[in-house]
């Protein structure tokens, strides 16, 4: 199975921690995040990378060829990471995503069980949906009864969110022909080029593609987006 991380961002709100490196080469009890997202994914059978940097790729590349030398890794780089968003950096992953993939951001701690929960899923495409009660930050999810996903923004409301997309996503070959076709309309003919990707996402819904959320709500998983979210998953691995 074939894997699409992300990791071209800044991460502006972890300085002064990564003015000279990437946010997923910091370390969580004694590994890189890459690190420890790849291993995660060669144990549920992931066996191909694509990887998209733009900050410092350099440092990631090197860093991934110790680690992992004998994974097939695809590179592409977001020359534009610094005036784009996450969804400029998947649409410009579609020459290397063949078939099915499963998708994730690279400043995400989550165990092996997490991502093994999301391919059981029969339907594609699935989200995955983490259970709590939400703020204004959070990318949040609405949901029918039957987990089917109605919508997905950080400007939804609280109360009408059944949880968090914390960004893990699988697609089968049908749904990433429209996801990409949709990233290109909307970044290329739109000009939406510093959108979140899952705008795409709810305009696929939009267009009748089903998501299913899948609830990995009795996983731990935790982003890391700030200083403190840093020390956090720390404590958690240490």
């Amino acid at each position: 199975m074939q894997a699409v991380l992300l990791a071209a961002g800044m991460a502006t709100r972890l300085r002064p921690l990564t003015d000279l490196m990437p946010k997923c080469l910091l370390e969580v009890g004694g590994k890189s995040m890459i690190q420890r997202a790849v291993e995660n994914l060669i144990t549920v059978g992931v066996d191909e990378l694509v990887v998209v940097t733009g900050y410092r790729p350099e440092m990631i590349r090197a860093h991934m060829a110790q680690a992992f030398p004998a994974l097939p890794v695809f590179w592409i780089n977001n020359d534009r990471f610094a005036e784009t968003n996450n969804a400029y950096s998947l649409m410009l992953a579609e020459p290397a995503a063949s078939g099915e993939f499963l998708l994730l951001d690279c400043d995400i701690l989550f165990p092996p069980e997490l991502i093994g929960s999301l391919i059981a899923c029969p339907d594609r495409p699935c989200i995955a949906l983490y259970r709590h009660a939400c703020g204004e930050e959070e990318m949040k999810i609405a949901c029918d009864a039957s987990l089917w996903m109605t919508d997905v923004a950080k400007t939804l409301d609280p109360r009408e969110a059944a949880g968090e997309s914390i960004g893990f996503e699988i697609f089968d070959r049908k749904s990433r022909d429209g996801l990409f076709r949709t990233l290109r309309r909307r970044i290329v003919d739109e000009m939406r080029e510093n959108e979140y990707y899952e705008a795409s996402f709810k305009d696929m819904v939009d267009q009748g593609f089903a998501f299913r959320a899948v609830d990995i709500s009795s996983w731990p998983a935790t982003e890391v987006d700030t200083i403190e979210d840093l020390e956090l998953a720390r404590a958690m691995f240490r």
